[in-house]
C-alpha cells in the first residue's frame, strides 16, 4: 500500500493516514465536512429558494438560474465522489493506484472550471454565494487531485 508520504499530499494528508481511527478530525474530513454542509445548503435552495426566486422571471432568466443550479451541483457531487474515494483509500478498501485510474478522476468539466457567477448581479444572491462556495471547494480538491497525480508519475 502507498503511503501519503509516498504520493506528496503533504505532512497534514500523511498524518492522517497514521492518525487513530477514533473521531480524530482529519483534512480529508474536514473538507468532506465543509462539503456535506454545503451540499445541504445547495439541496436546500434548490428545494425552497429557487422556486420563489424564479416567480416572475422571463423564461431566459429562470434558465440561466437552473444552468448556474446545476453548475453548483456537478461541482458538489464530483467534490463529493474525489473525497469518497480518498476516504476509500485511507480506510484501505481501494490501492492508490486504484484511485488514481480512469475510473475515479475527478473528470475535470469544463462548466465546473469556470468561476463566472458570483459577479451577475441579476443572480439571486444565495445562488451567487453557492457558485462562489462550490467552485472554491471545486478547485480545492482538483488541487489536492493534481498533487496525487503529480505524486504517483
Amino acid at each position: 500500500m502507498v503511503r501519503p508520504q509516498q504520493i506528496g499530499l503533504g505532512s497534514e494528508l500523511a498524518n492522517e493516514a497514521q492518525a487513530p481511527k477514533s473521531g480524530t478530525v482529519t483534512f480529508i474530513d474536514r473538507n468532506f465536512d465543509e462539503l456535506l454542509d454545503l451540499m445541504v445548503e445547495a439541496r436546500n435552495y434548490i428545494a425552497y429558494g429557487q422556486p420563489a426566486e424564479k416567480t416572475g422571471l422571463a423564461p431566459e432568466d429562470q434558465l440561466q438560474i437552473s444552468f448556474e443550479t446545476m453548475r453548483v451541483t456537478a461541482r458538489l457531487i464530483r467534490a463529493a465522489a474525489w473525497l469518497s474515494i480518498e476516504k476509500a483509500v485511507r480506510n484501505g478498501e481501494l490501492t492508490r493506484e486504484d484511485a488514481l485510474g480512469d475510473d475515479f478522476t475527478l473528470s475535470t468539466v469544463e462548466a465546473c472550471l469556470d468561476p463566472a457567477g458570483p459577479e451577475d448581479e441579476t443572480l439571486p444572491k444565495a445562488l451567487r454565494s453557492l457558485l462562489d462556495r462550490s467552485y472554491r471547494m471545486y478547485m480545492r480538491i482538483a488541487r489536492l487531485e493534481g498533487l496525487a497525480r503529480a505524486s504517483a508519475t
